[in-house]
């Protein structure tokens, strides 16, 4: 069956999140995801929207997600950042990801970003060797920080 990229919809947002949750599962971390439906959709369709999302559709299913945002470099100004991007572990091998991956790059290209960042674990070396492909520049001199809060 044919491989459908496009913009995601509010009817997505079921799949997306079982799909955030299988990623989350990969990246040993399965009780981390306390996003629900209910602020997926207002954060990425309410009028304080935050995020956009581009889905892998065959036949109606989504079988791959990416979710990015714009964010901002006090070096390089307006940047898009790939918070997350995953094709379903059955569905992998098959082009998918090159063909969710090079869209978010053509969104970052149309936006007039100047830089497009993402995380990647360093143990995952499937996904290593997927951005190294794409002649992604893998830096390992950052350190990341977080605080983390709580929401009620």
């Amino acid at each position: 069956m044919e491989i459908l990229i496009r913009k995601g919809e509010k009817k997505d947002l079921p799949e997306l999140l079982e799909l955030i949750k299988e990623l989350a599962v990969y990246e040993k971390a399965p009780d981390e995801v306390v996003t629900t439906v209910e602020e997926l959709e207002k954060d990425g369709f309410g009028k304080d929207k935050v995020f956009d999302f581009i889905v892998a559709d065959e036949g109606g299913i989504v079988v791959g997600f990416a979710l990015y945002y714009i964010s901002y470099s006090t070096w390089k100004g307006r940047c898009l950042y790939l918070e997350d991007f995953l094709v379903r572990a059955d569905k992998r091998g098959q082009g998918i990801g090159d063909k969710l991956f090079l869209e978010v790059v053509e969104v970052a290209r149309i936006s007039g970003v100047r830089r497009m960042d993402w995380q990647v674990l360093d143990w995952n070396e499937p996904a290593l060797s997927f951005y190294r492909k794409h002649n992604a520049v893998l830096d390992d001199e950052w350190v990341n920080g977080r605080l983390f809060f709580n929401k009620k």
